[in-house]
Parts: structure tokens; sequence; C-alpha cells
């Protein structure tokens, strides 16, 4: 068998075990993984000359991912879990308790039982390299870390870092996990086992000892704890059960027994793992992970681009234009004239500082990054370009023109592809030599921040082209989803929707606090009309205009939006919406009473019915019509692409939990109460007859 662990016992009698899991870019921890550690620990155990250990990673961007999850997408039973829970708190227990120091080098992502086994070392260093980054994100897939992670962590931080690690979730960079006392000392890659080695030697042999942090002392802890509390139920408004149980398993631990800690530490993911919301966490990790290993008819081209060409420095393009220059590419940032090109680059260089102030890239990467960008405006010679990416505004006459005039000047490049948010591929492609080459590759705003890009397949794209466009994408930290050439794609096809009924329900009279709230409530990120301010009011009047003529049983928009259009109010990029944005703060915009009758509205108890289930129906015709082939691209679209309530697992897996019957039956009763639009659609009539629902074997 191909071990994961090896060790080598170096002079001074340093043991370093390397993990370096065989045909994997990871390293995780697995039965098999946990027997090769065990057995290396009686190794250096009974041998004598050995008077340090350090753990390592051959990875080139991971020291330890964590846990194997695919145990926890099969259902395991609770005295399985209980086994491996009891695995892994022994083990990293061994670690902790040897007669001689440990030392943890990390470089790359060490992650959940990643960071726990270097917390059960005497010491933690890490490589000043931007793929280090540490954490303990277990809460964020709905259950805690249970590998000593809520245990050790208070004790070595002190109780108000901890808690801002493990309820967040989040991956912190070397300099900040330092600052937070995670990580004791940083160097670059290179020197990092010789930084390993001095501190083992530093330590002439002996163990740390960790003091009672302050924060640890009644009545102290309690005052932290409670606002911990207060924060975490404001953040997940209830929905999400890990932070809270995390925060009951961490503030319980400091007045345990190490023992006893571990002991709730494997009760509390026991029981969390019982609940639907982690399922649903759990397998919105796997619909990731699925997204990375996408691919068509086995073509894995291999496309590494030197140079881009983007067309269009507007918010898009901008935005398209700085996530690829912070990834290493050339761009070639192209647009009209000086003035959106100056806009353009204010832009870009927003978003490195905000970069920089988040610790997320260092002064010299964003510099770096700026560098990589060539503004033109004028007609040079673009014989380099390897890929093209139009993100001009959404006119299709517009991109035709970019479109034609383009081609010929870019004889060489591998691909065109189209920001576009929903018009036709096969549209933008007529008339032009070479069809095959033209592909959507839809990237959502802010396009730092998400992951999600559809890929668009005309009926000309080639399949080289498609795969092409996949693995780019994938190539620069995104998660594809493959979609065909259809009004609105995936995404935006169920989004609009929804956000035009909000704009309806307003105008019945339903107060913006009320619509917004409802849609909180049920888990949403963002309230509907705060959505639609923030998309911008004249683009969402424009997508859903267009959206509402290509599909036949969607209803016209009302007349609020050009009403609101023609006072000059465009959301928040104009100061004024549905909200008025002021110094960093919004408030529902006091002058809409003009747009809404004066009576008071009924059916204020059905505005989450129509919200949601107008969003299922739309889910449901967009498997009916093959935009998509499975279910899980619906769900999996929507929560990366919008923020879908993932806890929820997406509007299909929540059509499942909900009853498809129940589905159809409150559809009908929307529609004979608002209208035809709400009629269910003929997949979710059929699947009510044959009895079965969206993610059911027998569908």
């Amino acid at each position: 068998m191909d071990r994961t662990i090896t060790c080598e016992v170096r002079g001074p009698g340093i043991a370093f075990f390397t993990f370096d899991r065989p045909g994997s870019a990871a390293n995780i921890f697995d039965q098999a993984t946990f027997e090769q550690l065990n057995s290396l620990l009686d190794q250096v155990e009974n041998d004598s000359s050995v008077r340090g250990l350090v753990i390592v990673s051959a990875k080139p961007k991971v020291f330890i991912a964590g846990a194997d999850l695919t145990g926890f997408s099969k259902d395991p039973s609770p005295d399985d879990l209980a086994k491996t829970i009891d695995l892994g708190q022994r083990t990293f227990d061994r670690i902790a308790n040897l007669k001689f120091p440990s030392v943890a080098a990390i470089h790359g992502v060490a992650l959940g039982g990643g960071l726990e086994i270097a917390l059960a070392c005497d010491y933690r260093i890490a490589s000043l390299d931007s793929a280090t980054k540490v954490g303990l994100p277990e809460t964020t897939l709905g259950i805690i870390p249970a590998w000593g992670g809520c245990t050790r962590l208070p004790r070595l931080v002190g109780l108000p870092a901890a808690l801002e690690v493990i309820l967040s979730g989040k991956q912190i960079p070397t300099r900040q996990a330092q600052k937070l006392g995670l990580v004791d000392d940083s160097t670059y890659r290179e020197r990092l086992e010789g930084l390993a080695t001095k501190k083992i030697v530093d330590s002439q042999g002996r163990k740390r000892v960790i003091r009672t942090h302050f924060s640890h002392i009644s009545p102290l802890a309690t005052i932290i704890a409670d606002r911990a509390k207060k924060k975490t139920i404001e953040k997940t408004r209830g929905h999400y059960p890990a932070p809270l149980k995390a925060l009951e398993v961490v503030v319980n631990g400091l007045k345990s027994s190490t023992a006893v800690s571990f002991e709730n530490e494997k009760k509390a993911l026991i029981e969390l793992t019982k609940g639907e919301v982690a399922q649903n966490l759990i397998r919105v990790f796997f619909l990731q992970e699925r997204a990375k290993k996408l691919t068509v008819s086995n073509l894995k081209p291999e496309v590494k681009p030197k140079r881009v060409l983007v067309v269009g420095a507007g918010l898009m393009g901008s935005g398209i234009a700085q996530w690829l220059s912070a990834r290493g590419l050339n761009v070639v940032l192209k647009d009209i004239g000086p003035e959106p090109l100056g806009k353009g680059l204010q832009s870009i260089d927003r978003v490195y500082r905000d970069a920089v102030k988040r610790r997320i890239l260092t002064e010299v990467d964003a510099r770096a990054g700026l560098d990589r960008i060539l503004p033109i405006y004028e007609d040079v010679p673009l014989t380099n370009v390897d890929l093209a990416i139009e993100a001009a505004v959404e006119k299709l006459d517009l991109k035709k023109q970019i479109f034609s005039q383009l081609e010929p000047k870019i004889p060489n490049t591998l691909l065109i592809a189209s920001n576009t948010s929903g018009l036709s591929i096969d549209d933008i492609s007529e008339g032009l030599a070479h069809p095959e080459k033209v592909v959507g590759v839809h990237f959502f705003n802010p396009v730092h921040r998400m992951q999600l890009v559809e890929v668009v397949r005309g009926s000309q794209t080639s399949e080289t082209v498609l795969a092409m466009a996949i693995q780019f994408v994938k190539s620069i930290g995104k998660l594809p989803v493959l979609v065909k050439d259809s009004p609105g794609f995936l995404v935006n096809r169920i989004l609009l929707p929804y956000l035009v009924e909000a704009i309806r329900i307003f105008s019945e009279g339903h107060s913006v606090e009320a619509i917004d709230r409802a849609i909180l409530g049920f888990g949403m990120p963002m309230g509907p009309l705060r959505l639609n301010d923030e998309v911008g009011l004249d683009v969402s009047q424009h997508v859903g205009s267009d959206l509402a003529a290509r599909v036949s049983h969607l209803p016209p928009l009302n007349n609020v939006l050009p009403r609101m259009i023609q006072k000059g109010w465009l959301g928040r990029k104009s100061g004024a919406g549905f909200y008025i944005y002021r110094d960093q703060s919004e408030t529902p915009n006091p002058e809409l009473k003009e747009f809404q009758p004066s009576i008071e509205p009924t059916n204020a108890d059905q505005v989450t019915d129509r919200l949601i289930f107008i969003m299922i129906n739309e889910a449901a015709r967009v498997l009916e019509e093959n935009v998509v082939t499975d279910p899980a691209d619906v769900d999996f679209g929507m929560i990366m692409g919008t923020g879908w309530a993932p806890f929820r697992g997406g509007p299909l897996k929540y059509a499942d939990s909900v009853g498809i019957s129940t589905v159809v039956s409150r559809l009908n009763h929307l529609a004979g109460k608002f209208g035809e639009h709400f009629k269910p659609c003929a997949l979710l009539n059929e699947m009510v007859n044959r009895g079965v629902t969206f993610f059911d074997a027998k569908r």
C-alpha cells in the first residue's frame, strides 16, 4: 500500500513526519492515515534517540485539509461517528503527550483536522506564502471541531480569539494567525524546516507550558460568551445551530478537564450531524468539490493563457480584470475612451486596497497585480491575445457589434467569451466567421467575492472551446456550472421572477421592511428589494423586461421601476432606490409611498410563500427545459450565485423537504389569488403523479 506519511530521523535526533497523500493534491485524515500515524508514533516513542518531532507536508499548497468528509455524506451511524472522533482525539492526544517537544511546520492550508493536529503540537510555525492559511471551518459545514479544536484552541490563544476563529470558520493568513497567537513564528517556505529544527533545539527537550488566560476567569468569560452568543444569533438569525453549539462546548471546556471537554465535542458533533442543516451544508461542500472536477466529453485541454483581453471597463469588466490580474494573468483592458478606463482602474484599485486592508494580499502583491493590467482605448495589434472576454452593457446590438469588430483582430485567440447575464450566445455570435469559438462565461457581481461562473453552451460552440472555457474558469479559482443557451440561463432565470414579484408585492402596499424582513427570516442573505438596489434598478428593469419578453409564462413588469428610474433612483449606485444610502447605512426610502395604494395590504402572511415558491417553480422549469440536466446544478447555482439559504439545501432540495405535492398545492393556491404565473409547471405535476422527488433515484 502506498504510504501517506513517511518518517525520517535527522540530526540531532529529530523525527520528520512528512504527509504526502498519493495521487491527491491534498492531504486528508481517513482511517488508513490514522493507522499510519499511530504506527509511526509507536516507532518514535520507542526510539530513545528521538528528541523531537516535526510534522510537515510535501504538497505545494496544502498542509492537511482536514477530515475525509465522504463518510459524513453517507449518513453514518452515531457509533461509527463516535469511533472516528475517538480515533482522532486519541491520536492527537498522543502527540500532545509525547515526552519530547513537537512542531507543526505549516505550508499551505491547515484546515479542520489539519489545524487540530497542529494544535496538539507544542509549537506551530508557518510559511509566509499566500497559499498558507489556517482555520477551523467546521461550523460552516453545520458541525463543530471535535478532534480537540474546541478544547485546545481557547487554552492556547484565549477565549475571544478562539471564538473568532471557531464561530466564523474563516481561513486566516499567516501574519494574522501569528497576531492571534495561533502561530508562534513565520518564515519563508525554504527556511521552514530549519526553523522547526531550531525550535526543538532551543527548547532543550522541554515541553511547552500553557498558562491560563485571564479571559477564562469568571465573570469575564461569561461576559465574553454572552456577547458572542448575541452576535451569533444576530448573524445567523437562529438558522445555524453549529456556532451556538460550538460556543457552548468551548465555554464548558474552560471549566472541565481535557477528557471531559473531548467528550463534549464528540456528543455535540454527533447531535449536529443528525440535523438537516449539517446534512445540507455538507452537501453544499460536495457540490463545490463536484464543480472543481467538471469536464465535458472527456476533453481536458491545457489552457494556460498568458494574456487575456477584457472588453469593457465598467463594473463587471473591471471586476474581471482585477480578478485575472490578481491570479498572475496579464490583462489588456479595453474601452472606448480614457474616462471609462479611468473609472474602471479606480474601481480595480479600490478592490486591491481593500484586499490589502483585509490582509488577503500584501502591498507588493497588489502593486504587481495592478501592473499586470494594460488599459487601452485606441486600436492596437491584439494578435498575442490568448483569450477574450466581452463585458459591455447588456445590449444585444452593442455586443454583436463588438464581436464582429473584434473577431478579425484576434485571429490567434482560443475562444471569445461573453459575460452576458442572459442574452442569447447564438444571437451574439450570429454572422461571425467562427461562431464555434464563442461561449458564455458569466461572472457574478462582485467578481472578487462570488465564486460561481456560468459557462454557457451556444448551439454552435465547439466541444473543445467549451472544455477550454470550463478549464479556464477552474484555473482562476472559480466554480463553473455548465448551462444551455436559454433566456436568463440558470441563475437569472430563477432570480428575476423573484425580484419582479417582490416589486409587485410592494406595489400592493406592503412595506419595504416587511418584504425584506420576511425573506431574511427565511434565511436569505439579503432581502429582494435591497438586492434590486444592489443590482441597479435600471439593470433589473432591462433584464426583467427582456426575460418577460422571451419567456411566455412570465407577466410583464409593472410601472414601479420605470417611475423610480425617472426620478434618478437607480439603487445603491445613485444613493437612492428602495433604500436611501448614506454613510455606509441604508434606510427605507421615505418617498416611496407615492408608488403604493393608500389602503392597508392583505395577505401579509403569504409574502414569503409568493417569493420562495415562484423560485421553486422556475427552478423546476429550468430542469424541465434542460437548461441544466441535474437538479444538483440548480441548487448549486442558486446557492453559489445568489446565496440562496445554504442551510435549506437550495430550492429543489427545499422542495423535496416540503413535499412536491405540497409545493404543487401551494402554487395552485397562489395562482388562484395572485396570477397565472404561479401555475405549477408540467414537471412538478408529473412528479406528483409519479410520486417522485427531485433527488429520488426513481426520478
